[in-house]
């Protein structure tokens, strides 16, 4: 791979991501000089941007990557943090779906077309989906079908089929078939009354015979058989726009999604917790917070409502949902949301595992919350004491920890189906463990109760 140019940016002959100097930018190649000046031309680019629908960019005088390809180069406005399909909520997925048909649509009433519908080429930024791939869009050519659309059935109308009417869980097959879920598996795994909705029949179960049968034709073959009109391709698009907005799951009451109304924490001790933490963020003033185990997002909000980019990852889909539906409601543009099991976390994956990051290689954070998270990872999860600290000084500069004792109700709930082979699961093992690693500049017993609230700086050059 050339030096600087991203690895996820390789399969596009369009042109390409690179960084200089901690800068991106994207080079545009000399074939795609037509179709980039047809986009700005035509006053697609402006009114999508002004819509919040597209990346903003800048052409900029700087030397490309590779000058013997290159037509320009831009610098796209960069997105705070890059998440993955596979880390949306059931939301999130339906809003970055909608958003894709949206665009589509507008590209055609201006002579263009997408010519993919990856979800990859969307973000979350300012808490509204966003294409952030400038070169998506080719000239439109009358009779020709639209070359996206089985790509959108799989990176988005499949996962939200099997999400809506099969299990929401599903969305992890996302991180199995970067490509997008296969069409007949979809089909297979989707309960028998789906047949029964026409936009389902069509654009999955039918289209995924089809894909079968066809599996051997030439693609130019299968062009000219098409023959599809402007107007009929405008009736596919708002025909796979009805079908995703019938799409609907509800968070159910789960264990976690209804958490803060079973914790233990009285509202003296709820309080206290907050003005803590509400301190903290205002000493450090993070450019980017992780709160792991953020639940709905209760906690999350006093570094996003004070203006710092926050990232909230949960385990739980349905607090994720329920916290994604909070942040579109409120309008909090600076909370993420996202779906995430930290003993499992997302991996690096794609070509070479290099095309999308791991959790860990979109870090550090400038501070990481772990609320009433620990006593989970220690206890339910058996992570050692110095396997988290560890963890914890990778994944962040400043990390706000609680320690809840095993007196605690929480932890004796966990306790209550398992032997105690947990020692050194104390407050005094804690603070042993993590001190090589962190300065603890402070250590509060959250008022109303037995908790412990850290803050704590990493330490540097530790090996």
């Amino acid at each position: 791979m050339t030096k600087g140019k991203l690895p996820a940016s390789f399969r596009d002959p369009s042109g390409f991501l690179f960084t200089r100097e901690g800068v991106l930018y994207r080079q545009v190649n000399r074939e795609y000089t037509d179709e980039y000046g047809m986009l700005m031309r035509s006053g697609l680019y402006e009114k999508l941007v002004k819509a919040r629908l597209l990346v903003a960019h800048e052409e900029v005088e700087v030397q490309p990557l590779e000058p013997l390809l290159a037509f320009k180069v831009i610098r796209p406005e960069r997105a705070p943090f890059i998440s993955y399909p596979y880390e949306w909520s059931f939301s999130q997925l339906k809003d970055a779906a909608l958003t894709t048909l949206r665009i589509q649509k507008r590209a055609l009433k201006a002579g263009m077309s997408l010519k993919d519908a990856s979800a990859y080429n969307i973000q979350f930024v300012d808490g509204k989906p966003l294409l952030i791939d400038t070169l998506s869009f080719e000239t439109y050519q009358e009779g020709l079908p639209w070359v996206a659309y089985r790509q959108f059935c799989q990176h988005f109308l499949a996962p939200l089929a099997l999400m809506a009417h099969t299990d929401v869980r599903l969305s992890q097959l996302l991180r199995v078939y970067i490509d997008g879920v296969p069409l007949d598996l979809a089909s297979r795994l989707l309960p028998v009354r789906t047949r029964l909705d026409f936009g389902l029949l069509t654009h999955l179960h039918i289209h995924a015979s089809a894909q079968k049968r066809y599996a051997g034709e030439a693609i130019q073959a299968q062009k000219s058989r098409a023959g599809m009109s402007k107007g009929a391709l405008l009736s596919l698009i708002e025909n796979l726009e009805a079908t995703v907005k019938k799409l609907t799951w509800k968070p159910g009451g789960t264990e976690w999604g209804d958490y803060y109304d079973i914790t233990n924490y009285s509202e003296a001790a709820f309080a206290h917790k907050k003005e803590l933490i509400t301190s903290w963020v205002a000493h450090v003033k993070p450019r980017l917070v992780w709160d792991l185990g953020a639940n709905t997002g209760v906690f999350s909000r006093i570094a996003s409502d004070a203006g710092y980019q926050t990232v909230a990852f949960d385990i739980d889909p349905s607090a994720v949902e329920k916290n994604y539906l909070q942040v579109q409601a409120e309008k909090s543009g600076k909370l993420l949301p996202l779906v995430l099991d930290l003993t499992n976390p997302s991996p690096a994956l794609g070509w070479d595992n290099k095309e999308r990051d791991s959790f860990g290689q979109r870090g550090p954070a400038d501070m990481v919350f772990a609320l009433a998270l620990i006593h989970h990872l220690a206890i339910s999860n058996n992570v050692p004491l110095p396997e988290l600290a560890r963890f914890f000084h990778e994944t962040g500069k400043w990390l706000v920890l609680e320690f809840v004792p095993k007196s605690d109700s929480q932890v004796q709930k966990l306790l209550a189906s398992r032997e105690d082979i947990f020692p050194n699961y104390c407050r005094q093992v804690i603070e042993q463990v993590f001190s090589p690693r962190f300065i603890i500049h402070q250590a509060v017993q959250v008022g109303d109760s037995e908790r412990i609230l850290y803050l704590m700086e990493a330490r540097k050059n530790v090996v």
